[in-house]
């Protein structure tokens, strides 16, 4: 019997270290360019607008800027201007709209509305001929070549990394600049780990819901995390900061919810880890993804804090296409969704 080939959701998880290196490469003037402008322009504070996986990259680029540039960050609702008509006061704030196609309306409405009003707009997206790049002052490509997937992962992954260069340029960060350098090397490892993935993806291949815990910089892949559990594996999964579990949700172990849990490497790695110790000595099951010696599934370290994300993230893309493949699914045609999501 011949075999199948692999999903396209893996085969494009794969092509990550290539599109890192490439987005590096390309987007040096458009880097250089927009922070220049920053410099210029200092913005007190930064909205970013965007939804699905998108939205989840825009949780990391809120601790990525928040804790490197000391700029708060907010997440616009797209339908305040779209459906109820409200045009916001963003004058000399940044704005940044994360898409992989950049063709939403409500994304491409609140960049028009933003700009006109004095707002500094930044557009990360994939189709570099889009509404979205068209409406934004500033375009940063993710440079991932087409994404046939569904379930969208090295387009997600790119958008992880495209605003880092800027937080280097703005901070003259050469310790990030090393790290985005030695990016693509670092993922290719990443990539060494299928096979383990793989393994940890049998353990919870009856489960049917699903609990992902994280903190800080690692919060928005466990967002996205819980998202790819659903698309792919019809698994409901939400995710919640492991700060927050124990005031609530916790409860919910009581019906026997297994838990997945990314450990960082960073600021927020002791307190992280002491909440999966309690979380395991109460009797949780919890396995683990990320950069912390004590993974369960360890990714390598990249550096910076702020890389360590897109490993993190790209170990879990594999653990989640092996995942649907243990219960018998195909992650490219998840029931009752297309690539593109247009919304108002």
């Amino acid at each position: 019997m011949p075999t199948l080939p692999d999903p396209l959701m893996l085969q494009e998880a794969r092509q990550t270290p290539q599109v890192v290196a490439r987005q590096r490469s390309a987007n040096a003037e458009a880097v250089s360019e927009l922070a220049a402008a920053l410099r210029k322009r200092r913005p007190p504070y930064a909205v970013t607008v965007a939804r699905g996986s998108s939205d989840h990259a825009c949780t990391v680029l809120k601790y990525a800027l928040e804790t490197q540039l000391s700029l708060p960050v907010a997440s616009l609702g797209p339908s305040v201007h779209t459906l109820y008509g409200t045009r916001l006061d963003l004058r000399g704030a940044l704005l940044i709209a994360v898409s992989q196609s950049g063709a939403s309306p409500d994304v491409v409405e609140n960049v028009k509305m933003a700009r006109a009003g004095g707002a500094i707009t930044v557009a990360l997206v994939n189709v570099e001929d889009s509404d979205l790049a068209r409406a934004a002052e500033f375009v940063l490509p993710l440079r991932c070549g087409e994404e046939k997937a569904v379930a969208a992962t090295k387009s997600y992954l790119a958008s992880l990394t495209a605003f880092l260069p800027v937080i280097a340029a703005l901070n003259a960060d050469q310790s990030l600049n090393d790290a985005l350098a030695h990016l693509p090397d670092v993922l290719e490892q990443t990539l060494n780990l299928e096979n383990a993935a793989r393994e940890l993806a049998g353990r919870y291949r009856f489960a049917e819901n699903l609990l992902v815990l994280a903190r800080g910089l690692h919060f928005g892949v466990a967002q996205e995390a819980a998202l790819k559990l659903k698309e792919t594996c019809g698994i409901h999964a939400e995710a919640y900061s492991a700060a927050e579990f124990s005031h609530g949700p916790k409860r919910l172990l009581a019906e026997g919810l297994p838990l997945l849990g990314f450990a960082s490497a960073d600021a927020a790695q002791q307190a992280t880890l002491d909440a999966y110790a309690a979380l395991q000595a109460s009797g949780a099951d919890l396995r683990t993804i990320g950069p912390a010696d004590s993974s369960t599934l360890t990714t390598p370290q990249t550096g910076s804090a702020l890389t360590d994300p897109v490993a993190s993230a790209l170990a879990f893309y594999l653990f989640a296409g092996h995942l649907a493949l243990h219960k018998g699914l195909n992650p490219d045609e998840p029931p009752l969704l297309s690539k593109v999501t247009k919304t108002r």
